[in-house]
């Protein structure tokens, strides 16, 4: 059984289902006002490898992550821009979604919206303020911390030390609301602001309210995972744990949160100037150098994204990618999966999502199957290839379809014709055949098995 280090714990502890052989996982999504940083494309990265890993386990896996598609970020870029909030909201989330795509992560089963869920919003806040867990203010509607037991689990913190460490923060709502640490449930609309009719006055969620209706609605009380980066652990998840307490729902059983992005080590933030757009990184490098970054840092450790550390990944997946081709021009027949390599990758990986673990095992596996194609061993490499590939495809690490590199007979036969030269020791033609290839846009590899070529 995998086990996951568990934030409220602090402790990795097993992951224990609700349900024998079903998982059912809660994880953040975005806010639909922009498009999205680096530190969007890693969680959803953690996360679509640790939904895949499970699968890849056999376990019927059920994942919802939300859209934040109202929320003041969203309303003052409409007002910069002069144009309807539903248009931005729209626009950025075709954007987030085309960015998941190119990055190979996994569609969610269920993508709540917050506008779809208003009402179901309204009658929880109105739960929470029957039972005098919460009240009405000049503002909106504030949770009362103080009923809430355990407040501060996430942060391991009480009440009154989070307060302190607040600092100089500016406290919202502060004048009138009856602890420092309450939190708004429901605002009141502003002049000009998008409204829903509420018994306490139009308004709008908050946005610590979207995320617990969703989640028990989806997956029911007492799910198994909720997820998200380091940053919303506090207050955003402590705030969201906080109103199903109150109302004596059981929410999550294991909270996991992903590290920072960092850039020249600091943590990747638009304040410190380093904000990186995810779409740029993604139009200028390949997609899955992203991937990779990830599986070699472990999940909970800040995680290095420059140019360099893409183009040192983008090395690493050319090693992927040629093994795979050579796998295939040999002809290796399909096996059983090395038992002993997939028993040690799912010690890997059942360690607290171990993927530096394994993606050392998937490239020393690298070195091993090449040694043996070397040889000329087809049969001893097969179980390895195939346990290999059954690696990569737990991760989400898929490798450049071979069909992509389809050699035109023309180019085939300028290759057959630089290998009569080499093995006629006829360097120079050799030489004048290479960098023909190259000028016309392959990149030219030699090998035991001969010139092979693939498109540059």
């Amino acid at each position: 059984m995998i086990g996951l280090y568990d934030t409220a714990a602090g402790e990795v502890l097993p992951l224990d289902p609700r349900e024998p052989g079903r998982v059912s996982m809660y994880v953040c999504g975005p806010t639909v006002y922009g498009p999205p940083h680096l530190g969007h494309g890693r969680f959803s990265l953690v996360f679509d490898v640790l939904r895949r890993y499970l699968e890849w386990s056999g376990f019927d896996v059920v994942y919802v992550s939300n859209i934040t598609d109202i929320d003041d970020k969203i309303l003052s870029r409409a007002e910069a821009e002069d144009r309807p909030w539903q248009e931005v909201t729209a626009e950025c989330e075709a954007v987030w979604w085309s960015a998941m795509d190119e990055m190979g992560v996994k569609r969610p089963d269920h993508t709540p919206h917050a506008t779809e869920y208003v009402m179901e919003m309204i009658a929880f806040v109105a739960d929470l303020v029957d039972q005098g867990k919460a009240y009405v203010t000049s503002d909106g509607v504030y949770l009362d911390v103080a009923e809430v037991p355990g407040y501060g689990l996430l942060a391991h913190q009480s009440i009154d030390d989070l307060v302190v460490g607040g600092g100089e923060r500016s406290i919202v709502g502060g004048s009138s609301k009856r602890h420092p640490a309450d939190f708004v449930l429901w605002k009141f609309a502003k002049p000009g602001e998008p409204s829903w009719p509420a018994p306490w006055g139009d308004g709008r969620p908050g946005w610590h309210t979207e995320c617990v209706v969703m989640s028990l609605d989806l997956l029911g009380e007492d799910f198994d995972i909720h997820g998200g980066g380091m940053d919303l652990a506090f207050p955003h998840h402590e705030n969201e744990r906080a109103q199903a307490v109150a109302t004596g729902r059981e929410f999550a059983r294991r909270w996991v949160h992903n590290g920072f992005v960092e850039v020249g080590g600091e943590k990747m933030s638009k304040s410190l100037g380093n904000f990186t757009n995810l779409v740029d990184l993604l139009d200028a490098h390949d997609p899955r150098a992203y991937r990779l970054i990830a599986l070699q840092a472990h999940y909970r450790s800040p995680v290095e994204v420059t140019t360099a550390t893409v183009v040192e990944a983008e090395a690493a997946l050319d090693r992927l990618d040629a093994l795979a081709r050579r796998i295939t021009a040999a002809g290796v027949a399909d096996a059983e999966p090395d038992e002993r390599v997939l028993d040690e990758f799912r010690q890997a990986m059942d360690d607290d999502l171990g993927t530096p673990q394994a993606m050392a095992l998937a490239f020393g596996l690298v070195t091993r199957i090449n040694t043996l194609l070397d040889a000329g061993d087809l049969r001893g490499a097969s179980p390895l290839v195939a346990a290999w590939l059954s690696m990569l495809h737990a991760v989400g690490l898929e490798l450049r379809d071979a069909s992509a590199d389809l050699v035109p007979d023309d180019v085939a036969e300028l290759a057959r014709a630089r290998d009569r030269a080499r093995a006629e020791r006829d360097w120079a033609t050799a030489d004048a055949l290479r960098h023909e290839l190259v000028s016309l846009g392959w990149i030219v590899e030699d090998g035991a098995e001969g010139t092979t070529v693939r498109r540059g």
